[in-house]
């Protein structure tokens, strides 16, 4: 079965009037809409995968980095040797650095083709590997707001919509106290910074933090590779601590766990190699007595990908993050959506549903 093309679709969804971001973490101003990258990958049997790398501003450079690039080297060999592929790709590739913006577009292309290889199976992707789960516990991540009443009618939300935890984006304690406010002391509550202080800072902030009891804070220091300051805050400040979004190899996720800086690990399947790199963490968090939680801030493919090998190799106390955005559309349409804070894992064969053709159509970029 030969890979025959390669074929990328950048969309621009924008929000609802009224909902845009603050975009805080993710690039200067406010954000109208909202960039995804998705990959089709199709084979000389008339198979087709999907996949997803990560978008938001850099959505183009990653195309490029598909089309130009990963394609060429892609385009004739055999797409149910994913593994060996990957690997050769890597190495042709690895001048170029061994993450950033050219690994999450190999992360698209790696999804796509486990897609077809549960497609080729007849068996939906967790099948394939182990899995069986039917549910999975979610969370609503949320925007990042930076106005505490905004926060305080975004958690009633989340609350209505039956989640019973949520995270954040803020940066300010007076909104995250808002928020802890809002959803009272029976509410598990994360915090997602995006790598905005330095260890002191975090130390000087510390008191305040704890008095909001947080499941965990996310990439609380800069640079997001200070492993070793990751491990000092959790050792001392007596907050739990998660990180992995922004890891991209498997030896590096071992450095991370084996300096004790993580209390919860999130590799991004869009991000850090897709599917064949997401499964190898497992076994290294599980040495680690670490539990894994995928960063999913997507709403395609990448989504799918953590929620099906979540329900094959997660364990109990997994959560898949659930984007909780106010968007004119989804890639699934109502397809995919949690219900009091559970969602459903797609038993349809691959990653279990496709994008949906209109919503392709109604927001592709020119």
């Amino acid at each position: 079965m030969l890979i025959t093309a390669i074929e990328t679709f950048p969309l621009r969804i924008p929000f609802k009037p009224g909902q845009a971001s603050a975009a805080s973490g993710w690039g200067p101003g406010e954000r109208p809409a909202v960039d995804s990258l998705l990959v089709k990958v199709t084979t000389d049997q008339g198979l087709e995968g999907w996949g997803e790398a990560l978008g938001f501003g850099a959505a183009a450079v990653t195309q490029r980095a598909i089309d130009d690039l990963i394609a060429p080297l892609c385009v004739g060999r055999n797409a149910s040797r994913i593994a060996s592929l990957m690997l050769d790709v890597q190495k042709e590739l690895q001048v170029f650095g061994r993450g950033g913006l050219v690994t999450h577009a190999l992360s698209a292309v790696d999804i796509a083709l486990w897609d077809i290889a549960g497609k080729a199976a007849g068996a939906p992707l967790h099948c394939l590997l182990g899995g069986g789960a039917t549910h999975l516990a979610s969370y609503a991540s949320l925007e990042a707001y930076d106005d505490p009443t905004v926060v305080r009618d975004r958690v009633r939300r989340v609350l209505e919509d039956g989640f019973n935890s949520l995270k954040l984006h803020e940066r300010q304690p007076v909104a995250i106290r808002a928020a802890r406010e809002a959803a009272g002391p029976g509410v598990d509550i994360m915090v997602d910074v995006n790598c905005a202080w330095t260890v002191s800072q975090v130390r000087g902030l510390a008191p305040e933090l704890r008095d909001f009891r947080l499941k965990w804070l996310e990439e609380p220091v800069w640079p997001p590779e200070n492993y070793e300051g990751l491990a000092e805050l959790r050792a001392t400040e007596e907050i739990p601590i998660a990180a992995g979004e922004n890891v991209s190899t498997l030896m590096d996720f071992d450095r991370l766990l084996s300096a004790g800086s993580v209390d919860f690990v999130q590799p991004s399947p869009a991000k850090m190699g897709g599917v064949t790199e997401l499964c190898k963490v497992f076994p290294v968090a599980a040495l680690h007595n670490v539990t894994v939680m995928p960063h999913s801030f997507y709403d395609g493919p990448g989504l799918l990908a953590a929620i099906q090998v979540m329900a094959a190799l997660g364990d109990v106390d997994g959560m898949i993050e659930w984007r909780y955005f106010d968007l004119e559309a989804r890639i699934y349409g109502d397809a995919l959506s949690p219900e009091g804070g559970r969602i459903e894992v797609p038993q349809g064969p691959g990653l279990g549903i496709d994008p949906d053709p209109e919503v392709i159509r109604a927001y592709l970029r020119a």
